[in-house]
This record gives C-alpha cells, sequence and structure tokens, in this order.
C-alpha cells in the first residue's frame, strides 16, 4: 500500500491513533486536499495501537505525524496538526504542481491578514507578485494590507497595478470595497465623538 504504490504516486502515511486529538483535526482536512488532488497523491492512515513497531522504526516521537513516500522511500513530512492551507501547500510541492502550490500560499497570506498579522501577509503577497506581477488576487491582498495598516495611497497604488482584465474579479471588487470603507471611515471623524452623539441621541444613526 505504501512502498510499491509509491512508485507510481506520491504516498502520504498519515500516523494517528483513536485517543489523539489533533489527529481528529488533521485527517478530515488531510482527506480534503488528497481528493482535490484528484489521483496525483494517495493516502494511507496508520493506527500507531496496531501497528506500534512501526511509528518506532520511522522514528515518529509524537502524533500526528505525516511522511510523504516517493519511489519507495520517505521523502518529505510534517508533525502536528498543520492548517487546511499548509497542507494544500505540501500536497502541491510534492506532486510540482507550481499554480497549486502559490494558491496555497496565497491562502496562507489570506489566514495571517485574518488573523491580524498585516506584515507577514503583505510579504507573502509581495512574493507571489515578484514571481507573477499579473496575479490579481496577490494585488489584492496587497491592498488589503496597506488598508490594514492605514496606508490608502498605496493600496490605491496596488490596486491600479491590476491588469484591466483581470480587474472585475471577485479579490479585487473586495480590495476596492475595503478600500471605500476605509476612506469613508477616515473622513468620518473621530469615533468616541461618534459614540458620544449616538448616546445622546439614539435616533441619530446616520
Amino acid at each position: 500500500d505504501v512502498v510499491d504504490a509509491s512508485r507510481e504516486v506520491p504516498v502520504l502515511v498519515d500516523f494517528w491513533a483513536p485517543w489523539c486529538g489533533p489527529c481528529r483535526q488533521l485527517t478530515p482536512l488531510l482527506e480534503k486536499a488528497v481528493r482535490a488532488a484528484k489521483g496525483a497523491v494517495k493516502l494511507v492512515k496508520m493506527n500507531i495501537d496496531e501497528h506500534p513497531q512501526i511509528p518506532g522504526q520511522m522514528g515518529v516521537q509524537s502524533i500526528p505525524a505525516v511522511f510523504a513516500f516517493q519511489d519507495g522511500r520517505p521523502v518529505d513530512g510534517f508533525m502536528g496538526a498543520l492548517p487546511e492551507s499548509r497542507i494544500k501547500s505540501f500536497i502541491a510541492r510534492l506532486i510540482g504542481d507550481e499554480s497549486a502550490d502559490a494558491a496555497a500560499d496565497l491562502d496562507e497570506a489570506d489566514e495571517a491578514l485574518a488573523a491580524g498579522g498585516a506584515n507577514t501577509a503583505a510579504q507573502a503577497f509581495a512574493e507571489a507578485l515578484q514571481k507573477d506581477a499579473e496575479n490579481e488576487r496577490a494585488a489584492a491582498g496587497l491592498a488589503k494590507c496597506y488598508i490594514k495598516t492605514g496606508d490608502l495611497t498605496r493600496a490605491e497604488q496596488t490596486l491600479a497595478l491590476v491588469p484591466p482584465a483581470k480587474a472585475d474579479s471577485a479579490a479585487v471588487a473586495s480590495a476596492r470595497a475595503s478600500l471605500e470603507l476605509a476612506r469613508k471611515a477616515a473622513n468620518a471623524g473621530d469615533a468616541e465623538s461618534l459614540r458620544a452623539k449616538l448616546a445622546a441621541n439614539p435616533n441619530d444613526s446616520q
């Protein structure tokens, strides 16, 4: 199932156990990512309680642990429950799918931005733009990073670099809407004074 099969396509071995909480988080994401790869990679799940000798041979010290086999031998792996974007990126690198790898990197940047890591996300979006100057999703993401840090001018300049043919994409439209909202917020005045006005006159919602 693993060594022989890996001579045809890469095989992921998921070391898990029924009592392992992080395993229950990781396994469904792994299965989803493998299904999305449409046969380019296989998944084998190994319950370490039923096969205690194999994890020791592989040097597995904690679970979940995932090893990638190719041409009959382990070539890569990771430990712990990774987010979905990192799993996609891992599989994309394994099967040599550069476009999927780039998309996974952008997913990761989106997650970083949503978690408040504007600087980390901006670096990832900028790197994606260096590889592909017409990547509208990367440009939109970088613009959102500038909006997050209050640099609306650079956000607008970044969106202006998007090729006209891609200017109506969902990612760019979302960034433009965020920019417009940020401009309105900047012109609306101090938030505390607005709250005070509303407290004084609850009918003044405008």
